[in-house]
């Protein structure tokens, strides 16, 4: 019976809906998180009749006869709303209010992407992410600078004082970068992202000009993600399991009804 496989298609096609599901309400709390949605797509269909088949010498078959065997997933894809922006009071700490991307260098030299603005000031005055990432373009703050005085504008530009000099000097230039298909780019943890084919090159500009978003200093963006959307989400895909398995139990039925016929 092709029922047993098409709802066991469909009882793994939620058990994945959930993961999706759980992996979002587990980043509730993740700075700069993006909540992530399941698409599905159904399986190939078996023919049993031809749609405009002839019948007669002059009609044909208005509609065929087809069989569809499930679902099988289709993509993830990442939604990127705007998440709330939280004041924390921390002068490193930096939210994207729009489009864009801060951009860091990973260990292995290559550049990892995020919108996670939790940045934190090493040894050596550079401007790193939690993991020692290092924010690029390069930002390193001169010596003797005092750590009240880091001040970030909405476009980007770094200022600090030094001691025993009251006039802020300007250090560095923050830029942000977009993608044509943002959607497309992957995933690796740690709250980054890398390009991809998919994703297209990167895009720099500065925040606020050239379709760039603005950057604000002493905030944090939260997650997108919606707990009460999440948890309709899961009640939806519970029933949709539950009912995959009741199909399976019918089946069973039916093949129990027809092994008794002979009795």
């Amino acid at each position: 019976m092709r029922s047993l496989w098409t709802a066991a298609s469909g009882m793994t096609g939620q058990q994945f809906n959930i993961d999706t599901i759980a992996n979002n309400l587990a980043n509730v709390n993740t700075t700069g998180f993006k909540q992530m949605r399941a698409d599905f797509e159904d399986l190939l269909y078996q023919t049993l009749r031809l749609a405009g088949t002839p019948s007669t010498e002059v009609t044909v078959v208005p509609t065929g006869v087809q069989v569809g065997h499930g679902v099988k997933p289709g993509a993830t894809q990442k939604i990127f709303t705007q998440g709330a922006l939280q004041a924390t009071g921390n002068t490193a700490d930096i939210a994207i209010e729009g489009e864009g991307f801060f951009r860091v260098l990973q260990y292995d030299g290559s550049y990892g992407y995020t919108r996670d603005g939790a940045f934190k000031i090493d040894s050596n005055g550079q401007i790193v992410n939690s993991n020692g990432y290092r924010l690029m373009p390069e930002v390193v703050l001169p010596e003797g600078f005092l750590n009240d005085s880091l001040a970030i504008s909405q476009d980007g530009r770094i200022t600090v004082k030094v001691a025993g000099n009251d006039d802020p000097i300007e250090v560095g230039q923050l830029e942000l970068y977009r993608f044509v298909n943002p959607a497309g780019l992957q995933s690796i943890g740690d709250n980054l992202m890398t390009q991809t084919n998919a994703s297209g090159e990167p895009i720099a500009g500065r925040p606020g000009f050239d379709g760039m978003g603005k950057v604000l200093q002493k905030y944090l963006e939260m997650s997108n993600v919606s707990v009460v959307r999440e948890m309709v989400n899961m009640i939806v895909a519970q029933r949709a399991y539950e009912l995959n398995s009741r199909a399976i139990q019918t089946s069973d039925s039916m093949l129990a009804t027809a092994t008794t016929l002979k009795r």
